[in-house]
């Protein structure tokens, strides 16, 4: 499949800046795959779309404030993005201008502490700081919202940019799916006698890497840490329907339903022509063109129902991308 079979065009003022006061007030756009209907709803309706023995899936990963900004001992700003911890002390990241940052640079965060450049590899780089990075990342970290989030970082994104039920921490991204559930319409789900598994995938920035290949199955998919409980897989075995909760869900789950193993890294790269062995139904936002979320979607759905939804959500000004709006797929 050719990449530019994925590109549509995308209006800027729909990429969502901020996200909704009320986070189930989102709009809800509901495609059949059966029927290839497409309906509209609000998120609060969701629990209406499920029944007893459905089992649905979240992704209890918690961002962390992988973002510091520093300057250089030559006076250049610089910015890091944590990635995670390879060896005590030292930390895979990326950082801005990299090229240009030779090993053995400081990266100072104010006059005491910094970052030293240990080595460069490919386009990350292996730092260590001299003073504890959990103390440097409550005091200096920045909540890493997304590139095509035109603004700094501001207080209330520490819990915007969260899920409700975040618990392990770990990524540098939010499953954006997951930010439309409130603790009240968990509730609702659980009265309708669905059950929930909560499972773990540390997003890292892989979900944000561009394809640049022309073929998409050229393209290799960064690997991702998951773990799913004993009993989360119990459920998700004797369920009805698994209802998964975002890309990263569908990815956890449908490495192990590969591999047989229940963590480890995902390494599975999805995209159309991909048989899924596990999810019966996924809740998605809106994804970026050409990007390998949309490539997992369409592979779900089916491009062309997948194009008339994406369609019907541009010309009724659906907010796009992580602080957008949601589709369920059934």
């Amino acid at each position: 499949m050719k990449l530019k079979e994925l590109n549509y065009e995308l209006p800027k003022e729909l990429i969502a800046q901020y996200p909704l006061q009320d986070r189930a007030e989102s709009k809800l756009l509901v495609v059949t795959k059966n029927t290839g209907s497409i309906a509209h709803h609000t998120f609060r309706d969701i629990s209406t779309f499920f029944g007893k023995r459905d089992v649905l899936v979240l992704n209890n990963t918690k961002v962390f404030k992988a973002r510091l900004k520093g300057k250089k001992e030559t006076g250049g700003s610089i910015e890091i993005l944590l990635i995670k911890e390879i060896d005590k002390g030292i930390w895979e990241v990326m950082i801005s201008h990299a090229k240009r940052t030779r090993e053995q640079t400081k990266i100072f965060l104010d006059n005491n502490i910094y970052a030293t450049v240990l080595r460069k590899v490919g386009t990350r780089c292996h730092i260590a700081f001299n003073a504890p990075v959990r103390q440097i990342i409550d005091h200096y970290g920045i909540v890493p919202l997304p590139h095509y989030i035109k603004r700094d970082a501001v207080k209330s994104d520490r819990e915007d940019y969260q899920s409700v039920f975040a618990r392990r921490e770990g990524s540098v991204a939010a499953p954006t799916a997951s930010l439309h559930f409130t603790k009240g319409l968990l509730n609702d789900i659980k009265k309708k006698g669905v059950q929930i598994a909560e499972i773990t995938l540390h997003i890292g920035p892989g979900t944000f890497k561009p394809i640049r290949r022309e073929s998409i199955e050229e393209h290799t998919m960064e690997a991702e840490y998951f773990e799913i409980p004993e009993a989360a897989a119990r459920m998700i075995t004797g369920a009805q329907r698994v209802i998964g909760v975002g890309t990263s869900v569908c990815r956890a789950l449908e490495s192990y339903a590969n591999t047989g193993v229940t963590s480890g890294l995902a390494e599975l790269f999805i995209y159309p022509g991909y048989r899924f062995k596990k999810i019966d139904c996924l809740i998605t936002n809106f994804h970026l063109p050409c990007s390998t979320t949309l490539l997992l979607v369409c592979a779900f759905v089916g491009k062309e129902l997948l194009f008339n939804a994406y369609k019907q959500a541009i010309d009724k000004k659906y907010r796009f991308l992580s602080y957008g709006d949601a589709m369920l797929i059934l």
